[in-house]
């Protein structure tokens, strides 16, 4: 114990940056979990798409979405997301899985979409980015 006591005295700033860091992630987790954001992991987001014919909403910018994107996923810009929410009214009744690059802006997204009256949304864990590790198709047609 007294090893890393030392270490922490002599690298405080490290030791800082450390306490930052778990500190951001726990904080991300809490506010998750406060907003009532559900995710799922890429072989959970297929079976909800295959399962309850789930809806994809992309919300990269448009030329991430041009490179490659999941199929039938729509796209609406996280920026143009509050302007746009009366295209995903109509859907209310379908679960919405929401995917950005890695999985950061779609849980603020999800939560925009659940203040706009939208019950079943969900975040793709890891966005694209995890679609992709997992060795799942991807298209570079627009929907």
């Amino acid at each position: 114990m007294s090893d890393f006591v030392e270490f922490a005295t002599q690298n405080w700033l490290l030791f800082l940056a450390l306490l930052v860091i778990v500190g951001m992630l726990i904080g991300s987790e809490i506010l998750r979990r406060v907003r009532g954001i559900s995710s799922l992991n890429a072989t959970e987001a297929l079976r909800l798409i295959n399962d309850q014919d789930a809806v994809i909403l992309d919300i990269r910018d448009g030329g991430e979405y041009k490179e490659g994107h999941i199929p039938q996923a729509r796209h609406i810009p996280f920026g143009a997301l509050g302007d746009r929410l009366s295209e995903l009214s109509k859907l209310k009744d379908k679960p919405i899985i929401v995917y950005c690059r890695t999985g950061n802006t779609s849980q603020t997204a999800c939560a925009q979409l659940k203040k706009g009256g939208i019950a079943s949304v969900y975040s793709l864990s890891g966005g694209l980015s995890a679609w992709k590790d997992a060795n799942l198709p991807i298209s570079r047609k627009k929907s």
